[in-house]
């Protein structure tokens, strides 16, 4: 019979046919489409043919159909429904992918066809897009050591493989923590907890098999735990499971691992003529250079830790008064913030939840959609991988734009985080396709799904992503959508997040999930008074991780990363109740691949953007001013990386924004 991942797919939209699929059709499916890229590449290679745009440049956009289609279901189920066969399959996978794509880098031929079109690139009449997809294509091969010879050449194709390696191991480690290491609750441990905290440890000892609550390494169960639980001792039990995920020693401990990677990151930087591995991987960035990244988080970091120190100050008080001497400690800063935050704005998460319902703030961050672009979601009845997962048709004016598939719960079978990745970019070359994305999520589950002001904030963050993609209107699927500049790329998923802090937003779509009433004026003033409460702490664990993963790269790789990562914390005054957001042994963002390494700064160079970006918006007097939402879309979501970041800004905006609307945005500029 045919294998499923390669027959056409008959099915609504042409989605994979989950169905039909099983763990022993991938490896044999991966085979076969290596092999027809291969194919497709050497023809490519040995064409005759004097070099042009269409037999080159257009020819690589058309290759690898096949593997495209075998990869993205294969990554989808391995990041969000793992199993035994799937991580067994992903360990052999990566080696092979990563030696693979960089024989075709390493191809002599390929690459000699690509300078002969790039030589001549000002008399072929290319597009403004072909000659940004010639430009990119050219410097991606060159970046990958396309024009390394001999042993250099040989020794690069190991780094990539061995890395491939490492980081697959990296996030296997990690799951295995997260997925096997759990607190187990008896009755009497609930008390003064939260009903849907509670509901949340019952459902999460359910699906861990377990009799009676647990608390697990989500971070949607966690931190209401530490927010809640009135036991110190139970909170610093579970802090420091949660800290210390990736460093227990054994087989899943990840510091070795990662020391390794940073060597090998720092080896494949100086074999292409680069300083450091920061000065490699931010070439390419807005950034352009690790002292701009620098200054940036600089400028951040010291009115951040100001508030915190200030913010410590208040909080220790706070415990003191409760007869516990001594410092204030990581595990007691969620508690004591949170009845702060009740004290002071008479916040509690427990009245909240019911008016953050999962069904109602997918419904707000479908219906903003609607308001602003103009789209529409219709439920599909599909067979999707797992039965927690829902898929939407996306239209507008009648049009099939894209399929949207959410899934929002948290499960031993998935990696922690949220994410957003495109099983099908768009592109209309070499036919047109509409995308197929998904968003996932580690909401913790419930009958109903009730979500925390920051879960809902997640979910409009990551769907803010998928707009991005399902709004792409571009020809060649290598800029599709999310294909940006990395500190470019979380501007739409930022960006979006403003729209829930829209009154007229949440007084339509925050009803109590059992009465249907919406959320009493005075409950959504101070949810919106709250919005930046505790900015000090938030900011502080987030540059902390930032800076550790740039001082990690800006430099000579750490033999010892835990080392390096305490000389980085004391260098910044890091203050002692607070943690990194990241520690290095489960930094997936930088460790578990390479899409944020030396680029974790990213989200605070895209707010620097998003808080400038929404403030077009409030000077149009709308949240949904039709225009300023065309100029968005025309200027930004739909031109993924067919042009230059910063023009793509400026072209919105008229101007790069400067840091002060950061910090405004997060109370942290002297007159807030």
């Amino acid at each position: 019979m045919t294998n499923p991942l390669l027959a056409d797919w008959n099915t609504p939209f042409e989605l994979a046919p989950f169905d039909a699929i099983s763990d022993e059709d991938f490896a044999p499916a991966l085979e076969e489409a290596l092999a027809a890229h291969e194919a497709e590449i050497a023809k490519i290679a040995g064409d005759p043919s004097e070099p042009g745009f269409d037999n080159v440049i257009g020819a690589l956009e058309a290759a690898g159909e096949a593997l495209d289609r075998v990869l993205s279901v294969f990554f989808t189920v391995a990041g969000a429904d793992s199993n035994a066969r799937r991580e067994e399959l992903q360990r052999a996978f990566s080696p092979k992918l990563a030696q693979h794509f960089a024989a075709v880098t390493a191809n002599k031929a390929l690459f000699a066809r690509i300078e002969a079109v790039w030589e001549k690139r000002e008399a072929l009449d290319l597009t403004d897009e072909q000659a940004r997809v010639l430009m990119l294509t050219r410097r991606g091969f060159v970046r990958s050591g396309a024009a390394l010879e001999g042993a250099a050449d040989a020794r690069m194709k190991e780094i990539k493989a061995r890395l491939a390696e490492l980081g697959t191991a990296f996030a296997q480690n990690l799951l295995a923590d997260e997925r096997e290491l759990y607190m187990e609750l008896e009755e009497a441990d609930l008390e003064g907890l939260p009903a849907f905290v509670v509901d949340a440890a019952r459902a999460a000892g359910a699906e861990k098999g377990v009799e009676g609550p647990v608390v697990t390494l989500s971070r949607s169960l966690i931190v209401p735990f530490l927010e809640s639980s009135p036991r110190r001792d139970l909170r610093e039990k579970a802090f420091r499971a949660w800290a210390a995920r990736g460093a227990n020693g054994g087989r899943t401990d990840n510091r070795e691992i990662a020391a390794e990677i940073l060597g090998l990151r720092e080896e494949r930087a100086a074999l292409l003529g680069y300083d450091n591995f920061a000065a490699y991987k931010l070439e390419t960035e807005m950034a352009k250079e690790p002292q701009a990244v620098r200054d940036l988080l600089m400028a951040v970091w010291e009115p951040a830790r100001a508030r915190a120190e200030a913010d410590a100050t208040v909080l220790e008080a706070m415990m003191h008064e409760d007869g516990i001497n001594g410092r204030l400690e990581p595990w007691d800063w969620r508690y004591y913030a949170a009845r702060r935050r009740r004290a002071e704005h008479d916040l509690d998460d427990s009245a909240l939840k019911p008016y953050l319902s999962l069904e109602r703030m997918i419904a707000a961050a479908f219906a903003c959609a609607n308001r602003l672009f103009g789209l529409e979601f219709k439920p599909l009845d599909v067979a999707l991988y797992h039965s927690d997962c829902r898929a939407w048709e996306v239209t507008r004016g009648g049009r099939h734009v894209a399929v949207f598939i959410g899934d929002y719960f948290a499960r031993g079978s998935k990696r922690s985080g949220a994410w957003c990745s495109a099983m099908r970019s768009q592109a209309k070359f070499p036919r047109a396709q509409a995308p197929v994305v998904i968003n996932v999520c580690n909401f913790a589950k419930g009958a109903p799904a009730l979500l925390s002001y920051d879960d809902a904030r997640t979910l409009f963050h990551e769907f803010g992503h998928a707009l991005h993609q399902m709004l792409s209107n571009v020809t060649y699927e290598s800029v599709s959508g999310t294909s940006v500049a990395r500190d470019f790329v979380e501007l739409p998923s930022q960006l979006y997040e403003h729209w829930l802090e829209v009154p007229e937003v949440l007084r339509e779509f925050a009803t109590h999930v059992e009465t249907g009433e919406p959320m009493p004026d005075a409950m959504l003033e101070k949810v919106l008074e709250a919005a930046n409460f505790d900015q000090g702490f938030q900011t502080v664990e987030f540059v902390a991780s930032a800076m550790v993963d740039l001082e990690f790269h800006d430099g000579p790789a750490p033999g010892d990363v835990m080392a390096k990562q305490q000389e980085v914390l004391e260098a910044l005054g890091m203050p002692h109740p607070i943690v990194m957001r990241h520690a290095s042994p489960h930094f997936a963002h930088v460790f578990a691949g390479d899409g944020y390494s030396s680029g974790y700064y990213s989200y605070m160079w895209s707010e620097v953007m998003d808080a400038d970006a929404f403030a077009a918006f409030e000077e149009a007097g709308n949240a949904f001013d039709a225009a300023t939402a065309r100029a968005l879309e025309e200027n930004i979501l739909s031109t993924g990386g067919s042009v230059d970041a910063g023009e793509l800004y400026t072209r919105f905006r008229g101007r790069l924004p400067g840091v002060e609307a950061l910090l405004k945005g997060r109370g942290l500029s002297p007159a807030a």
